[in-house]
């Protein structure tokens, strides 16, 4: 028998059913973890996930539920919603081989009953893992993903030669790994990332609060380790990575730039990927750059010169009429707030741009 449902992380019978289903996924994506969407919703969103159980497989899809009443720009009255994913690599997952059109099915038709006005979702690098999206597929910017499934020598030989030069750089100035699965070093970590940003000129959303980080380490054990290298009981470089059951994500890190002489980057993104290897993960994803293939791109990738991988998002559109109106309204108050922010063209929704 085939069942759809969605499901409510605040409400604990929910929950369960949900941390159900992903215990008996074979991938475990971190993804699709409750705890993990719900560090990306707001207080007045609700952090969902559709679920069909099917007897020849299951499809499980996180998603946050976002009223526009509670943007400045609509009245308290409106009753519209837009979906999105959490930030990361998400969509519908599967396995097995259920229906995926009778999923989409259902998925609309709740959609359009709850008075979903759009969807956009952020989907993950690996196809095998999903259903198709119904809608518009938009290919961004590209991601690096290095793989694991290979023995040491032959990872280290794939590595571009100035990526070998400056780990050995790093080894010979005494720079050493150290993983910390509790986050002990939460302090050094968040000094050294927020100094990161503040050089790279990162936008304020990459700005995550204390309490984000204490969430993950309180919520995620397991499924997160940081990395840091450390030269003389200082630490130069951190890295907090995600942990699925197959891949590694690099998720968000930094280096003091008074360290760049030592190259501990190179070692850090090297100690990574070995630890990886031992642990029998089949990918460290490395993501990609800020904007396109930039230059932090390309650093990226001389990591794994043939691990380029396009990385899409979904958009659709459930009402169309809602969906124009309230362009127009964001756009009649954006006019009044002498607001010069311009998002790219290509902006999803373009009401919340």
């Amino acid at each position: 028998m085939t069942v759809f449902r969605v499901l409510d992380a605040s409400i604990p019978d929910e929950r369960e059913i949900w941390m159900e289903a992903w215990n008996a996924w074979p991938s475990r994506e971190i993804w699709a973890y409750p705890s993990y969407a719900e560090l990306f919703g707001r207080k007045c969103d609700r952090v969902l996930c559709a679920l069909m159980d099917a007897p020849d497989g299951a499809i499980l899809f996180p998603f946050i539920l976002r009223p526009l009443a509670s943007e400045p720009w609509t009245g308290t009255d409106n009753r519209d919603w837009d979906v999105t994913s959490p930030y990361g690599y998400g969509g519908p997952f599967c396995w097995g081989t259920p229906n995926a059109k009778e999923f989409w099915t259902s998925f609309d038709n709740w959609s359009k009953c709850t008075g979903v006005v759009c969807s956009f979702i952020r989907l993950s690098l690996f196809p095998e893992q999903m259903i198709p999206f119904p809608g518009h597929v938009e290919e961004k910017t590209p991601n690096v993903v290095r793989r694991l499934d290979l023995d040491s020598h032959d990872i280290w030989m794939d590595y571009k030669h100035k990526v070998r030069k400056n780990v050995k750089k790093a080894k010979r100035a005494g720079l050493e790994v150290e993983i910390d699965f509790n986050g002990v070093n939460l302090n050094d970590f968040i000094s050294i990332y927020y100094s990161t940003l503040k050089r790279r000129g990162a936008p304020r959303r990459y700005y995550f609060s204390r309490r984000f980080f204490e969430d993950i380490i309180k919520d995620l054990y397991g499924q997160f380790a940081f990395f840091y290298i450390v030269h003389q009981k200082r630490i130069l470089s951190a890295e907090l990575v995600l942990v699925s059951v197959n891949y590694l994500y690099s998720f968000l890190g930094g280096t003091l730039q008074q360290a760049f002489q030592f190259c501990p980057n190179d070692l850090l993104k090297h100690e990574i990927i070995e630890w990886g290897r031992k642990q029998g993960k089949k990918a460290f994803v490395l993501g990609g750059g800020y904007k396109g293939p930039d230059g932090i791109f390309r650093y990226k990738l001389s990591f794994a010169p043939k691990g380029e991988v396009p990385f899409s998002v979904g958009k659709k559109i459930y009402n169309a009429e809602s969906y124009n109106r309230l362009e127009k309204e964001r756009s009649k108050w954006k006019a009044g707030q002498n607001n010069d922010r311009n998002q790219p063209p290509d902006f999803f929704p373009v009401y919340r741009s």
